[in-house]
């Protein structure tokens, strides 16, 4: 017979029921979801993922080293936060490389539709992943965050290519300083 005066008073006082141990957490929806795309990754080889706290698997870091188009040699870091309605609603993206982009402001907000108004409980960490590699092979200047440079790209593709090097060497464009990002 189930004692349902025991069972109120264990929820009362905070104690799972149906749990093993008191001192074990569940894990929340996020959580699980998170773990999974961890899991699923397939990440390309420009790639890198890296979680500071083993054990918060909902706030990391990836690392992206393009090695081809304006970007190439340069290396690009985005923190992931994801807020436990995930996956209904997008992770927190920022970029913390100040970087000449078109779609990357000079703050680390980013412009992918992906993030924003296009997310769908469906896409998973590792769709991200690859829509911010794409932002760096095709920057996109129809729809720009940094608006100077996407009047750069699309009025003088050979200036933009200029200031994108001096960007990743370490130097001025503008009044804006880019600290250098080029691997070692």
């Amino acid at each position: 017979m189930i004692k349902l005066f025991s069972l109120k008073q264990q929820k009362k006082d905070g104690v799972d029921p149906n749990s093993r141990s008191a001192g074990q957490k569940k894990a929340t929806a996020a959580q699980l979801r998170v773990t999974k795309d961890i899991n699923e990754l397939s990440l390309p080889r420009t790639c890198q993922v890296e979680f500071p706290d083993k054990d918060d698997l909902l706030n990391f870091k990836l690392v992206i080293c393009p090695d081809e188009g304006f970007y190439r040699g340069g290396q690009f870091v985005f923190s992931f936060k994801i807020g436990q309605a995930y996956p209904h609603e997008p992770p927190k993206v920022k970029c913390e490389t100040k970087v000449y982009h078109p779609n990357i402001d000079l703050d680390g907000n980013i412009c992918l539709n992906i993030l924003r108004e296009d997310w769908k409980p469906v896409l998973t960490v590792n769709s991200l992943i690859y829509g911010l590699q794409y932002l760096f092979l095709e920057p996109n200047p129809e729809d720009p965050l940094n608006k100077e440079a996407a009047e750069v790209l699309q009025t003088n593709r050979r200036v933009f290519e200029q200031n994108v090097y001096k960007s990743l060497r370490g130097g001025n464009i503008g009044n804006v300083y880019f600290e250098r990002c080029l691997k070692q």
